[in-house]
């Protein structure tokens, strides 16, 4: 067997620096502060900053020690003097006087409940000290046994959703939102890059490159020059692993690493019946080595055209590939405009003119404001008086600015629990657009809820419908809905579907976009920002869509400022109706691309919290059925082109 290379030992963190707890037991400890700190009250901010530096130091690619003994702790993201002077007591000693005060409070059992989603520090205080639970499995059963509905402070409401985070837990599996791996990713690159100056490249891998929208490990492909061997796999930290291969298998690397596993088992299938072997060492034929350089060569010598990474879920992309008719994807780019975002009028934290200049500093041709509307009092929704002052606001604006950049005059309506639109029919004419959401009211049953959307899709002044199933990932699952009847209605009355780029969101769910495409839906990518800082949120929102196959031609903010215009006059005139929808979906090239489900047939796996990660693709390992979706698929496609 080849001898690790340098880098190697180096990358796996074994250090001859000054001996000292690792960053994982370090991290370790630092979450048990955050956690100690938050049961104990005062500022939240600051028990996430804990928090914050702790998964920092898990994806850390040198050895704490080094960084510790250089100083260099500051440089870690999130790790301010303060927290650096803990991390080092933590790392020399194993505890800190203050972690030890605060463990005489609660038995370290007590803050597994912590993670329970939903569940703040003062009611699990509560718990422990009125009803005695010292752990998620105590607090389960006593849900159970309804012993918390007759406590002051506790009751019905919040047992169901003790129990309801109890099961997110469960299926989260250690994962986290998209950006917050985004961030670790760019920190754990960061530092490989300064402790090893010599490595060319760093790609980021696996459910990250794939657009999951949670993340379990995560993973780097780096190219170094001296490996004994094609591709070594190094566990930098428990939750990074960095691939490490020459120029000639940095393509294969990146594949493996990447995934997820069905898909590269069928790659592999593929090459076996092509008389080839696919594994860490190449795409071989016997012993020469056809390929392994780049990802399109691999593809290639296997008859395949580039699959693009978010795409490879083993759920008919060969298939779709060797037919030619892989769609393709919406790229960031091809956003012209952006149509949800909030003001400080609002809940939102810059003004109208700040983010108008933000959103056209960033090169769109368009902005769409969409403050709530006035039954969103939570969220500080509009007085008519407020409409009116930020309709000549927006005029202003418009005046001023020219012919390069238009602000349309749009509104988040809360749909009421009856359907109806909050505001009167003549204050919505009053629009340029309007997004119907569901904001209250998530208990409703199942068809009593679908029939509450239906009716706001059914009104002539619904242009896009916000975040359709309202899931927040890692926090709350979505209401129940025949989601089936809510996406074949908005194709009926053209209304545009929300794929909404908020990490905690990204719903509408990606295992249901083809569907929708199928339905003659438009689909309308928005960042749902609330500041200029999330304008970027729209890049998750174009991730989301590009997992599942939407073309630019099927995304409604992809329109240039003269064909969305045109389409917002059509929707005011009520012009835009089945027929008109139905040639607005099926004029484009590429409307039914990815393989299909069953009609009312639910996605593989839920659209709540449980459809994160892309989880199936783990458990499954390859999609037996992708075959026979795709056959399905191809005939929907041509009785919906008729």
């Amino acid at each position: 067997m080849p001898e690790p290379s340098p880098i190697s030992d180096a990358i796996a963190n074994k250090s001859l620096a000054m001996p000292g707890n690792d960053a994982s037991t370090v991290a370790r400890l630092l979450t048990e502060f955050a956690q100690r700190t938050a049961l104990r009250g005062g500022n939240p901010y600051r028990s996430r900053a804990y928090s914050r530096a702790a998964e920092s130091l898990l994806a850390l690619t040198v050895p704490l020690d080094e960084i510790v003994l250089q100083d260099r702790l500051r440089e870690i993201p999130g790790v301010g003097e303060a927290i650096a002077d803990i991390i080092c007591k933590l790392h020399r000693t194993g505890t800190h006087p203050t972690l030890e005060a605060m463990r005489k409070d609660v038995p370290e059992s007590v803050l597994s409940i912590l993670g329970i989603a939903g569940l703040r520090p003062d009611k699990v205080l509560k718990l422990y000290r009125e009803l005695g639970v010292t752990s998620v499995d105590e607090l389960e059963q006593a849900a159970r046994q309804d012993r918390l509905k007759p406590i002051k402070g506790l009751g019905a409401a919040l047992q169901r959703k003790i129990l309801q985070g109890i099961e997110i837990g469960r299926q989260a599996q250690g994962r986290r939102h998209l950006h917050r791996a985004a961030a670790l990713l760019r920190s754990a690159e960061r530092s490989l890059r300064q402790s090893h100056p010599g490595l060319k490249r760093i790609t980021p891998a696996g459910d990250f490159r794939r657009g999951c929208e949670l993340v379990g490990e995560l993973s780097l492909v780096a190219e170094v020059s001296d490996l004994n061997r094609p591709v070594e796999r190094l566990k930098a930290s428990p939750q990074l692993t960095v691939y490490l291969a020459n120029r000639r298998h940095y393509g294969l690397a990146l594949l493996i690493a990447t995934g997820s596993p069905a898909h590269v088992a069928q790659l592999q299938e593929r090459a076996t019946a092509k008389g080839l072997t696919l594994d860490e060492a190449g795409l071989r034929r016997g012993r020469t080595t056809l390929a392994g350089a780049t990802e399109e060569a691999i593809y290639g010598e296997l008859g395949l055209p580039f699959i693009e990474p978010e795409l490879r879920e083993g759920r008919g992309e060969i298939e779709l590939a060797l037919a030619g008719r892989l769609p393709r994807l919406v790229k960031d780019e091809d956003i012209r405009g952006l149509l949800h975002a909030h003001t400080d009028l609002s809940d939102g934290v810059n003004t109208l003119e700040e983010m108008a200049d933000a959103v056209r500093q960033r090169g769109y041709d368009y902005f769409g404001i969409a403050d709530h509307s006035r039954s969103a009092h939570y969220a500080g929704g509009l007085s008519l008086e407020e409409v009116a002052q930020q309709h000549r606001a927006i005029d202003q604006l418009n005046r001023s600015g020219g012919n390069h950049f238009r602000v349309f005059k749009g509104v988040e309506s809360d749909i009421l629990p009856d359907g109806s639109l909050d505001y009167s029919d003549d204050v919505l004419s009053r629009f340029d657009f309007v997004i119907a959401s569901v904001h209250s009211r998530f208990r409703l049953d199942r068809e009593t809820q679908t029939e509450r959307i239906l009716r706001a899709v059914r009104n002539p002044h619904t242009t896009i419908l916000g975040h359709p199933t309202g899931r927040q990932l890692l926090r709350r699952p979505g209401y129940e809905v025949e989601i089936e009847r809510i996406l074949a209605a908005c194709g009926e009355y053209g209304v545009a579907v929300e794929i909404n780029g908020n990490p905690w969101r990204l719903d509408l769910d990606w295992r249901w976009h083809q569907r929708a495409l199928q339905l003659g839906c438009m689909l309308s990518i928005n960042p749902d920002a609330h500041s200029i800082d999330e304008i970027q949120l729209m890049h998750w929102g174009v991730e989301m869509a590009r997992k599942g196959g939407v073309p630019k031609d099927r995304v409604l903010n992809c329109l240039n400022r003269s064909k969305i215009e045109e389409h917002f006059r059509r929707r005011a005139s009520r012009q835009l109706r089945r027929p008109a929808a139905r040639r607005m979906a099926l004029s484009c090239s590429l409307s039914t691309n990815l393989p299909v489900r069953r009609k009312n047939a639910p996605p593989k796996a839920p659209i709540g919290t449980r459809a994160g990660g892309c989880l199936e693709s783990r458990r499954n390992g390859r999609n037996a059925a992708s075959a026979q979706l795709l056959k399905e698929g191809s005939k929907r496609s041509r009785r919906t082109a008729s």
